[in-house]
């Protein structure tokens, strides 16, 4: 008899692993009924033709975001106590106390963290917010639904999204079993860990070591590498286009060779329009000096600021914008998802780029799963005053800390040696990808191209 799975989406982001990715067609395959329980705004039974249960209560308790912000920062606390770190307390962000609401919502808040601020503290905190959970409608709802449908295995496709933790919790009161799968590489210094499941799948050896390390609750026998199928997609040939249909589709030059400027939000850069300047005016000058470049710009997917505008226009000449193919469906950043089309479009600008630069992101694995380099930028921009957060603090960030050596990446650390790093990628004479190919195997496993199939086998197990 078939095991039927709830692959649960609290929020959007794990759609694009998922949904789009060959993930539901690998679970079929190996006999598993696959229904997708759905918090989402996203119509996974009318967009893809999905199996699908719909979670129509999203109410959580007016408490919970207090707790929630209060859980996080004691946890903070203690491993900046526990670890003798401070990079811990940069991972906070500011309160709030403009207006009598929020002051306070602040001052409960950080009364909750002086009084839960220890490992015992935070388990306490950790099961009163399951008090105030179990006592919502959402949570009677999802129980109701579960019931109903009587799955075998809940799959929950991030474990840092508040949204999740009542239908989890009803599941693990009905007795069935919960599996979250840790999302994004930086998640769990973070303390970013939102639920509690019977088992957390995650990307790597690694990443399993911080989740032991950071969460004493946590059983080893209960964290599974699987691997991530967010890089999956990069081993699919059958997505890649010749430079000649992909430049015809998006109006590129095909007499230009063109460097991928990868956009940031604007918390993690909000000064990220000026690095993209300092690439065009490099590229400038180097176009000046016998080459023909370009640039694609491929912005945050969920940036809506203006900020680059006047810089694209100003270089319109050498920039070609190629926006992410997702969709805004709602008015949240969670509510701007990706689409299908999407996949196609970054293997490309992969495969076709010379290499990209940008501001400490994640996309420089996707880079050297094309064999491509990486310009970091790491120097201050004359704009930083006070109040703007300075770029870098990124690189201190625990997760920076598994670079196996600071040469998995080229760090452009002054401005004036922008142009000079472009030009020996260009010419061959430098590059990261030997060294970063080391790093991508500590940061995602293994087995990149068997994330899925891990995922599925390890479900398996599980219900054995």
């Amino acid at each position: 008899m078939k095991k039927k799975v709830f692959v649960f989406f609290p929020d959007g982001v794990g759609l694009r692993n998922f949904a789009f990715t060959n993930f539901k067609e690998i679970g079929e395959k190996m006999d598993f009924e696959i229904h997708y329980w759905n918090n989402t705004i996203f119509s996974l039974k009318d967009n893809l033709g999905f199996k699908e249960v719909v979670i129509g209560d999203h109410t959580v308790h007016k408490l919970l975001p207090i707790y929630s912000r209060a859980r996080k920062r004691a946890e903070l606390n203690i491993s900046r106590d526990k670890f003798k770190d401070n990079v811990y307390p940069t991972y906070k962000f500011p309160f709030n106390y403009k207006g009598l609401k929020n002051i306070f919502k602040s001052l409960y808040t950080k009364w909750l963290i002086g009084l839960y601020s220890s490992e015992k503290g935070v388990v306490k905190l950790r099961h009163k917010i399951n008090s105030l959970e179990r006592s919502t409608s959402k949570y009677k709802y999802c129980k109701s639904q579960l019931e109903k449908h009587k799955p075998d295995l809940v799959f929950c496709t991030t474990q840092r999204a508040t949204q999740s933790i009542s239908a989890l919790l009803a599941a693990k009161d009905l007795g069935i079993p919960t599996v979250a799968f840790v999302y994004s590489w930086d998640n769990v210094p973070k303390a970013m860990q939102v639920v509690e499941t019977d088992y957390y799948f995650v990307w790597s050896d690694l990443m399993k070591q911080q989740v032991l390390q950071y969460y004493p609750f946590v059983k080893n026998e209960q964290v599974i590498v699987t691997g991530t199928p967010q890089f999956e997609p990069h081993y699919d040939v059958s997505l890649q286009q010749t430079r000649e249909a992909f430049f015809k589709e998006h109006n590129l030059d095909i007499n230009k060779r063109y460097i991928c400027y990868s956009g940031d939000d604007e918390t993690t850069s909000p000064l990220d329009q000026y690095y993209l300047e300092d690439l065009a005016n490099a590229v400038r000058s180097l176009n000046t000096k016998g080459e023909n470049l370009g640039i694609i710009y491929r912005k945050c997917p969920v940036d809506f600021t203006s900020r680059y505008d006047a810089v694209v226009e100003a270089n319109k000449d050498i920039i070609a914008v190629l926006d992410p193919i997702w969709k805004q469906v709602g008015s949240q950043w969670n509510h701007v998802l990706p689409t299908p089309e999407d996949f196609k479009m970054l293997y490309n600008v992969c495969e076709h780029s010379e290499f990209v630069t940008n501001v400490c992101s994640s996309t420089v694995f996707d880079f050297v799963a094309h064999n491509k380099p990486c310009i970091y930028y790491n120097y201050e921009q004359p704009q930083l005053k006070k109040g703007i957060r300075d770029i870098g603090q990124n690189y201190k960030y625990v997760h920076f800390r598994s670079m196996p050596s600071q040469e998995a990446a080229i760090f452009c650390r002054d401005k004036n040696d922008l142009e000079s790093l472009v030009k020996q990628i260009l010419d061959g004479e430098l590059s990261n990808v030997e060294e970063c190919k080391k790093w991508y195997k500590i940061v995602v496993g293994e087995t990149p191209t068997k994330a899925s199939e891990n995922i599925w086998n390890a479900i398996h197990t599980i219900l054995k």
